[in-house]
Order: structure tokens, then sequence, then C-alpha cells
């Protein structure tokens, strides 16, 4: 009775994958069976978990199936799973900066933001290949 683990992108768990990240991350997908447990380490600052099937918990805790899981920093965690279960678990660095985001458009700067809702609003965004129909700017 054990755990699978596949790194999917990033370095993690002694793993790294040969695709180069444009900063420290990982990604990667868990499968633990009922009664095990499997201990997600400190070596990225940021870390979270997602349970897609089954029945997680840290702690007390049960994690609710597809809803992000945001981990302290700097603790280690014990996932133990209840029932077999299945889980993305993912992290990294911390951002440079703080994000701006409107709409589906996210910066660092709230200049640039702006400037990409004019962007998009006089039509200077290239067309999605393959799509037709356009979404308008929603209003503030």
């Amino acid at each position: 009775r054990g755990n699978t683990l596949l790194l999917i992108a990033g370095e993690a768990f002694g793993l790294r994958m040969p695709v180069h990240a444009l900063s420290p991350l990982f990604y990667a997908d868990l499968q633990v069976q009922a009664g095990a447990s499997f201990m997600l380490s400190v070596e990225h600052e940021e870390r979270a978990i997602y349970p897609v099937a089954g029945i997680v918990r840290i702690g007390e805790e049960v994690l609710p199936l597809d809803r992000l899981a945001v981990l302290q920093p700097g603790r280690p965690v014990c996932i133990e799973a209840d029932a077999d279960a299945r889980l993305t678990l993912l992290g990294g660095a911390p951002l440079d900066a703080p994000r701006h985001m409107w709409w589906n458009l996210v910066s660092s700067e709230p200049a640039l933001s702006e400037q990409a809702r004019c962007d998009w609003a006089e039509g200077r965004f290239p067309d999605v290949p393959g799509e037709t129909d356009r979404i308008p700017l929603p209003a503030r």
C-alpha cells in the first residue's frame, strides 16, 4: 500500500524534469492509497494541493475535492488518505512583485494592465487561430 508520484514539470522529491522551466517550480500528480500518507517537504516556499478524487486530509482537516488548498510556507505537511485518492501538488518560488488583475488581464504593473485593456478594446490583440468569435471587453 503506497503512493504513485508522477512529476509533470519542474523539480521536486529528488526528481527533475528535462524541460526547462522559467522559474523554480513543481507540478505533480500523486495517487495515495487508503491508509497511506505522503510527506510534502518545504523545498518550495509556496505549495498547494488540489484533490481530485478520494478523501485526503491534513491532520483532522479533510480537504474538499476540486478546491485548491494553499499551504503555509516553511512547514512540512503530512497528507493522509482515508480512501484511495488522487491529487495535484504544485508550487514554487514566490512571485517577484504583486500582480494586478482585471478580467483576464494580469500584470505586475497597473499601467501595463490598462494598456492591455485599451489594446483589447481597439482590437490590437492577435486573433486566436481557429476562433472566429471575439469576446467583448466587459464593462468596469
